[in-house]
């Protein structure tokens, strides 16, 4: 993401419809997982920590970035071990391993997400828990996946076999966001039929406060997904999640192996 999108995302995250519902979203599958009361958990890509007060109610967190005005603002919510760090060659905290990585958002950043959800994999206990979201489907790319530097948008197919080959059994994957679907893919396509200048920096960046009343709405409207996201399959939306369980060494070298032929 643009650096100097982060002191924006500080101010709206914890209010704004869109990440408000994503964490409703996500706190509800993590519900149904059978952590330990102690879990160690890994946020890679953390942001500003908008999950962190969801994630560290469930264990000791751990989470980094590679930004340093993102590290700032997380430090200062005093709710985790944060890190500067970098998927995947670099991930700190030693040789901890973890019952849960939550990853939202962050893979569709990397140029070498395979060998980024390997490194996840080896920091993971065996039978532990990958949780991570990404925008989906690629006729919606628009200026805001450029100015989030977005390298991809992804098809529920090829996440899967990307997530598979790194050596996890997927247990859930489905699009998400989908009651507002219809509104979001129609104003990503009036973003690209714009013939207005593109050279601008942040111009648009999804970032902006929507009225109180119509944030209200919107959350509403995006969080009620929390019921069915989880237990039913959905087959379009403007993102996509998915839960998986990192396999042992050998089953997961078996995976991988089955997955290329």
């Amino acid at each position: 993401m643009d650096p100097s999108l982060y002191p924006r995302m500080a101010q709206v995250e914890d209010a704004h419809w869109w990440f408000a519902a994503r964490r409703a979203i996500v706190d509800r599958i993590i519900d149904r997982l059978d952590l330990p009361s102690d879990a160690a958990i890994l946020e890679p890509g953390c942001g500003t920590g908008g999950n962190f007060p969801m994630l560290a109610r469930r264990g000791q967190l751990y989470a980094l970035d590679a930004d340093e005005s993102a590290i700032g603002f997380a430090q200062s919510r005093g709710l985790a071990h944060v890190a500067r760090g970098s998927l995947p060659d670099l991930i700190p905290f030693g040789d901890r391993r973890f019952d849960l990585v939550v990853m939202t958002d962050v893979l569709e950043h990397l140029k070498d997400q395979a060998r980024t959800l390997r490194a996840l994999h080896a920091r993971l206990r065996p039978g532990g828990w990958l949780l991570m979201t990404v925008p989906a489907m690629a006729w919606l790319w628009s200026d805001h996946d450029v100015t989030h530097h977005h390298q991809r948008r992804y098809r529920a197919s090829t996440l899967r076999g990307l997530v598979s080959t790194a050596g996890f059994d997927v247990k859930y994957l489905s699009y998400y966001n989908f009651l507002l679907f219809p509104i979001i893919a129609g104003a990503r396509i009036l973003q690209r039929l714009n013939s207005r200048a593109r050279d601008g920096v942040n111009r648009r960046h999804d970032l902006a406060m929507p009225s109180a009343t119509l944030n209200s709405l919107l959350q509403w409207i995006f969080s009620s997904e929390r019921y069915l996201v989880g237990t039913m399959r959905i087959p379009f939306g403007v993102s996509l999640i998915v839960l998986a369980r990192a396999l042992p060494a050998i089953e997961s070298a078996s995976a991988a192996s089955a997955s290329a032929n």
